[in-house]
């Protein structure tokens, strides 16, 4: 039915309901109504989805395979007289570049480009011979670019460091440097981090001890399992509620990071306690797929104590847990006893007497994590996909996928053969995914997501990071990027264990492996045009010229790619003079175009066009109080009638964008919006009505278009006074309202007494009969009237629902003083590009809402670059319209003075009618609502996050072999770097230099 206010001209006069209906049907025989199969669609957008994966795969394998093969081939030269020769075939080369807009960048096709970290000596013979071998990989990926045209960059990571990149391009300097996961990224760690805190390590030492730490926690994935521990004569955990190891998502790490900066130093030193408690967690941990390559990493200043019956006890013969030692400091201490532990149980010896040795001893610890899956071949050999992350050369949102390569060499003599050579990459853009996906027949709220196997989305609307290319990866699980329903945490394990099925939601989205739809019941079905007939066609067209603008109400049209060469752009008018201009080149029906896109757009523009002759040019906007009428279609056409309206409408011209749009379809009746923008030429402000246009055909039942008025407030605001005044508390006596005697509830006799108001559904106020009132309009109601709003909740007209922004960003706060690690130099890693996982739970931070305050504690880290933003988690409290539906009458009492308040809901709209007595005293102690977002601290929580109990997907498991040449596993070192030196070393991690694409590919 159509609605109307009581004794007022209704916004549907210009809109008519019948009429709407009418224009369908006349026109039912251009177009027909197609059902959409959720169950085809899915299978579909997986397949097509998976047909894309393959192709990269290809060229990575190929790339892989190349690169083996060149470095088996190529003959080491040494310096001497071989150095210059080295030295001119490495040189660099002027380049000239061209813009492509499929890399957003300016590249060069003909060549490669290299980028070498700044801590590394470019003229030693070792990155010499790597870019000499290396350049050959010029000609497989040319190749591979003339195989597959849609290939993005193609990247090969050195272990050494070296980055070599197709196209060539200018680089920019990325955030960080990065070195560690060249060689872990397809391994899944059980990991126990052991801590000496001891009375001797203290100052420098423990600093570097819990820098080390923390740093160490950033090489760890979503798919490793990990647990800190600290000991003296005693050993127990950092973070005691965890009890036994915890998937390594961010949350956990943020909390261990937090308690290992929080740890003091005290008691003595005894390594049996230690190496006891560190075996009996990874030994008897019940984690899924914590069962290979297990780790412990002791930290410690030194000692004389071998634990050797601890090992005999719990890791000989068979030495199934690597223990890698690190002593850390500066110190005299005979480091025999930490090597030989080392040595004992397949580990590695490392020293750390300065923060800048924390990147130098990784390249040997890495090079010990690899030799299993060298030994593995073939099997290791498997493409691992990275997070979704920001691209920092241009592409935005992209997944790399990433493919280890082997050094062949065969040499008895040294485990030469047994180390990784570095990581091959090429990257999708997240926008190249999008594509295969049924967009625009699932109408504006109809939306396909696709997660990988723990639970992150890889394609989501709520996928939305807030500022380009942030340090860390765009990790949202799938359970945070929706609102909570009890059957979402049953289809996300379905997903992740390569289910399929169909179930129903309910689903809101917050104010690449495994794919999926959601499907309004609205949206179940959709138009396909049937204009055959040309001259039809041109008809239809003719209403998207600009000339026809005066007469019939200006255009827009969503920035849709309806044809292969329609230039894009942010302009719409723009936009729309270069979609004239090829359609004047090529018909609706060419090939280049996407013939289901053009053709519903020109019949939508003609069905609209039927809209403007038989109504909105017959009628006097101003009788009605109107400044605008529209129209606007699933087709992408959007009607604003008269011309010059245009000039201030602000909306999205793609109405699967717009608000109003997509509120109109998830809501019967209309719904009311205040514009928030001031009109600077007559001072109006308009107020949006709108609402679904709703047909049935043939039994199919579709919203195709919304449609609206703009309504001046200060005209609509005196029919308002009219309406209220019908509004009565049906009391007798005086017109004089006050604390203890009745009145007539008069919003127009009594506007002096009364405060009159109409409130949406969001808590927002839409109209007000004082005049004071009108410049705050759109704002939220707690914000002109605190009590009020206060006893509209109380009494429970209104609800309130909190959420939560996993993707917010925040100021990076002054660091604490709590004996953390000092800032001044970056600890280079990968995890915080591609295994960085907002909380995984939203039930974490509301079981803690009280722990949620705009006071943030820090990060705890250890970047060596001063980072204006950091990732935070936002809570939101939204508040909406209870299902109460009778006319109310509620006595306010604050201690002092009381009032009457009369609220109603008015049918068929998201508004709330709201008479109140004006307050006789200043003060009431109420709660003050708000709406601002805060961030939310996690700081002692205690309960782990993850959903350990699943069983997720394996990736390659590779267990310790019994060829494995352990006869190098660190020794002492005499050099003890003087003060300058070390200086030196960290003023030259200041400057990063390689590549994100590296921090992701060697993920």
């Amino acid at each position: 039915g159509c609605f109307s206010f009581p004794n007022i001209p209704s916004p549907d006069l210009l809109l008519p309901c019948v009429l709407r209906l009418q224009i369908y049907n006349e026109k039912k025989s251009q177009f027909e109504i197609k059902r959409n199969n959720p169950k085809d669609l899915v299978e579909r957008v997986a397949r097509d989805i998976s047909k894309l994966l393959n192709s990269k795969r290809k060229a990575l394998e190929k790339l892989a395979r190349e690169a083996e093969q060149l470095q088996k081939e190529h003959v080491w030269q040494d310096g001497d007289g071989e150095e210059e020769s080295l030295l001119e075939s490495s040189s660099p080369v002027e380049l000239e570049f061209v813009d492509d807009p499929n890399f957003k960048n300016k590249v060069n096709y003909s060549s490669s480009a290299v980028q070498i970290p700044t801590d590394i000596y470019k003229g030693s013979p070792v990155i010499l011979n790597e870019l000499n071998w290396t350049q050959a990989l010029e000609r497989v990926f040319i190749e591979n670019r003339r195989d597959d045209s849609s290939l993005r960059w193609q990247v090969f990571g050195s272990a050494t460091g070296v980055t070599r990149y197709y196209p060539a391009t200018p680089w920019r300097a990325p955030n960080k440097i990065d070195l560690y996961d060249v060689r872990r990224r397809p391994l899944v760690h059980a990991l126990l981090l052991l801590l000496c805190r001891s009375g001797s390590v203290s100052g420098l030492t423990l600093k570097l001890m819990k820098t080390s730490v923390v740093e160490m926690l950033d090489t760890l994935s979503d798919d490793d399992y990990v647990n800190v521990a600290r000991f003296n004569e005693k050993a127990d955990a950092v973070v005691p509620c965890f009890r036994t190891l915890v998937q390594a998502n961010v949350r956990n790490k943020k909390i261990f990071k937090e308690a290992v900066m929080h740890m003091q130093a005290k008691g003595t030193t005894d390594y049996k306690s230690g190496f006891t408690f560190a075996f009996e967690q990874l030994l008897n941990s019940s984690a899924p797929r914590a069962t290979c390559n297990k780790m412990i990493m002791m930290f410690t200043d030194g000692g004389e104590d071998r634990a050797q019956e601890i090992f005999e006890k719990y890791n000989w013969p068979n030495k199934t847990v690597r223990v890698f030692t690190f002593s850390v400091g500066q110190h005299n201490y005979d480091v025999t006893p930490l090597q030989w532990i080392a040595c004992a149980n397949k580990g590695y010896y490392f020293e750390i007497p300065s923060i800048g040795a924390i990147r130098i001893n990784t390249q040997e610890y890495l090079d010990v994590l690899g030799r299993p899956m060298v030994l593995a071949g073939p099997r290791a050999k498997q493409v691992q996909w990275t997070n979704v992350y920001q691209d920092a050369l241009g592409l935005g949102l992209v997944i790399t996928g990433t493919m280890p390569v082997f050094n062949l060499t065969a040499d008895t003599v040294s485990s030469q053969n047994q180390l990784i050579l570095g990581v091959m990459g090429v990257d999708i853009a997240i926008n190249e995914i999008k594509k295969k996906t049924p967009t625009y027949r699932l109408g504006a709220n109809g939306y396909t997501y696709a997660i990988d196997p723990n639970g992150y989305v890889l394609l989501h609307p709520n996928l939305r990071p807030k500022i380009f290319n942030f340090r860390e990866p765009v990790t949202l699980d799938f359970l945070d990027a929706e609102l909570e329903d009890s059957n979402k945490e049953e289809i996300r394990r379905q997903m992740i264990d390569g289910k399929s099925g169909q179930r129903k939601i309910k689903t809101l989205i917050k104010s690449v492996d495994e794919a999926s739809l959601v499907l309004p019941t609205y949206s179940e079905n959709h138009i396909k045009a049937n204009l055959s007939d040309q001259i039809l066609q041109v008809q239809y067209f003719e209403s998207l010229l600009p000339n026809s603008f005066e007469s019939e109400g200006h255009v827009f049209i969503a920035p849709r790619e309806y044809c292969n060469d329609l230039e894009l752009s942010n302009n719409n008018t723009e936009f729309l003079l270069n979609f004239i201009a090829l359609m004047e080149k090529v018909t609706p029906d060419s090939k280049q175009c996407d013939n289901l896109l053009l053709h519903n757009l020109i019949l939508d523009t003609g069905i609209i066009r039927q809209l403007v002759d038989k109504v909105w040019k017959n009628k006097d906007l101003n009788t009605y109080g109107f400044l605008a009428v529209f129209a606007a279609t699933d087709g992408g056409v959007t009607r604003v009638f008269p011309n010059k309206a245009s000039e201030t409408w602000e909306e999205d011209p793609e109405p699967f964008n717009a608000s109003y749009y997509r509120r109109s379809l998830d809501n019967k009746g209309y719904i009311f919006r205040a514009d928030e923008l001031l009109n600077p030429e007559n001072d109006t402000i308009g107020i949006l009505v709108s609402t679904a246009v709703e047909i049935t055909i043939g039994g199919k039942n579709i919203k195709p278009a919304v449609v609206g008025v703009k309504l001046d407030l200060e005209a609509w605001t005196d029919k308002f006074k009219i309406l209220a005044s019908n509004h009565t508390d049906n009391r007798q006596g005086s017109n004089t309202c006050g604390p203890n005697r009745g009145c007539e509830m008069d919003c127009e006799a009594n506007s002096d007494d009364l405060l009159c108001y109409l409130v949406d559904d969001g808590g927002f106020l839409i109209m007000s009969n004082q005049k004071d009132d009108w410049n705050k309009v759109g704002m939220f109601f707690s914000d002109v009237d605190p009590t009020l709003m206060y006893a509209l909740y109380n009494n429970s007209f209104y609800k309130r629902k909190q959420s939560f922004d996993y993707q917010s960003v925040c100021e990076r706060m002054p660091n604490s003083e709590s004996g953390a690690a000092p800032r001044g130099v970056f600890v280079p890693t990968i995890a915080d590009f591609v295994n960085v996982a907002w909380w995984t739970s939203a039930a974490a931070c509301v079981a803690y809402v009280s722990l949620c305050s705009g006071d943030a504690a820090d990060e705890v880290d250890a970047d060596g670059i001063d980072f204006k933003e950091r990732g935070c988690v936002m809570i939101q409290t939204q508040y909406y319209l209870s299902n109460l539906s009778s006319s109310y009458n509620i006595l306010q009492d604050c201690v002092n003075c009381s009032r009457l308040i009369h609220a109603k809901r008015i049918n068929n709209t998201n508004l709330l009618f709201v008479v109140a007595e004006k307050l006789p005293c200043n003060t009431c102690e109420i709660e003050k609502l708000s709406q601002e977002e805060e961030e939310c601290i996690l700081f002692s929580l205690c309960s782990p996050a993850g959903r350990e109990d699943e069983e997720e997907k394996d990736p390659a498991l590779f267990f310790l072999p019994l060829q494995e040449n352990t006869s190098d596993c660190g020794r002492g070192h005499a050099f003890r770097p003087s003060l300058y030196t070390l200086l030196l070393i960290q003023l030259l991690l200041l400057y990063p230099a390689i590549s994100p694409h590296v921090h992701l590919l060697l993920q």
